[in-house]
C-alpha cells in the first residue's frame, strides 16, 4: 500500500496522466496480490500460475504506453 501511494505521488509530480500509463504498475501489483493470496490460502496451482502469467504479459504489453524517460543534460 505504501508503494502504491509512492507511485501515485511520483506520477502526479511528473505530470503523468492517463490510465494506460498506470496499467503496468497495476498489473505488477496484482501479481504480488495473487501470489500472496495463493500462498496464504494454499491455492498454489494452475489458476494462480495462469493469472500470474497473464498479468505479467499484460504488464509487459502496457509498457509501450509509458512515457519516455527524460535524462538531465549537463
Amino acid at each position: 500500500m505504501v508503494s502504491g501511494i509512492y507511485v501515485y505521488r511520483k506520477r502526479k509530480a511528473a505530470g503523468i496522466t492517463g490510465f494506460k500509463t498506470a496499467l503496468t504498475s497495476i498489473c505488477f501489483y496484482l501479481i504480488a496480490v495473487v501470489n500472496l493470496l495463493a500462498f496464504w490460502f494454499d491455492f498454489i496451482g494452475l489458476i494462480s500460475w495462469a493469472l500470474t502469467l497473464i498479468l505479467l504479459i499484460a504488464g509487459a504489453y502496457f509498457t509501450k504506453y509509458l512515457p519516455p524517460q527524460q535524462t538531465e543534460a549537463k
